[in-house]
C-alpha cells in the first residue's frame, strides 16, 4: 500500500477514536462515546448495562492510553496514534482486540433489545452511525458483520472485525 494511502487509512481511523473532533483523544472520548450510546438507545447511564458501558470505556481508554501516550499526558496526539498505537496494535491485533473487547460487549449489551446477546444488524448501524459513521456506510458494515447470515451482530463477530479495521496493514 502506498503510504500516502495508509497515511489516509489512519487518519479516518484516528478521527473514529477522536470523537469530539479537538485533535487528540483522550477520556472523555471514550466517556461520550459510551453517553451517546445510551441517549441512543434509551439507556440509563446508572442502569447495569450504563455502568458496564462505561466500564468498559474506560478500560478502552486505559489500554489505549498504556499503548499510545507517550508522553503521559493523557492524551493521544495523532503522531502518537500513528506511531505508537498502530504499529504496536498491527503488530499484535489479539491485544487490541482485548483492549477493545469490554466495550464492544457492553455496547452490543446496549443495543441487544431482546436479551440473546446479540443485536440486529439495524441496531448495530445504530451504535456505529450513533458514534459519527454515515448512515450508508453504517448499514453496509453492519450487514458485513452478520458473518452467518442470521440478522444479528455479536461479540465474536465485531470483536476480530473492530481489531483488523483499527490494526491496518502499511
Amino acid at each position: 500500500m502506498a503510504s500516502s494511502e495508509y497515511e489516509r487509512r489512519i487518519a479516518a481511523r484516528f478521527a473514529t477514536f477522536d470523537q469530539n473532533g479537538n485533535g487528540y483523544i483522550d477520556r472523555e472520548d471514550f466517556s461520550g462515546a459510551a453517553k451517546v450510546l445510551l441517549a441512543e438507545f434509551g439507556t440509563a447511564a446508572r442502569s447495569d448495562k450504563g455502568q458496564a458501558l462505561y466500564v468498559g470505556a474506560e478500560a478502552f481508554w486505559q489500554g489505549m492510553a498504556g499503548i499510545a501516550d507517550r508522553d503521559g499526558d493523557q492524551r493521544i496526539t495523532r503522531d502518537e496514534f500513528v506511531n505508537g498505537a498502530v504499529k504496536r496494535l498491527r503488530d499484535n491485533p489479539d491485544r487490541f482486540a482485548e483492549i477493545a473487547r469490554p466495550f464492544l460487549h457492553a455496547a452490543i449489551d446496549v443495543a441487544d433489545a431482546d436479551g440473546d446477546g446479540a443485536a440486529t444488524v439495524a441496531d448495530v448501524a445504530r451504535v456505529l452511525t450513533a458514534l459519527g459513521v454515515g448512515e450508508d456506510l453504517a448499514r453496509s458494515v453492519a450487514a458485513a458483520l452478520d458473518a452467518n447470515g442470521d440478522g444479528k451482530v455479536g461479540e465474536a463477530e465485531i470483536v476480530p472485525a473492530f481489531a483488523r479495521y483499527f490494526t491496518v496493514p502499511e
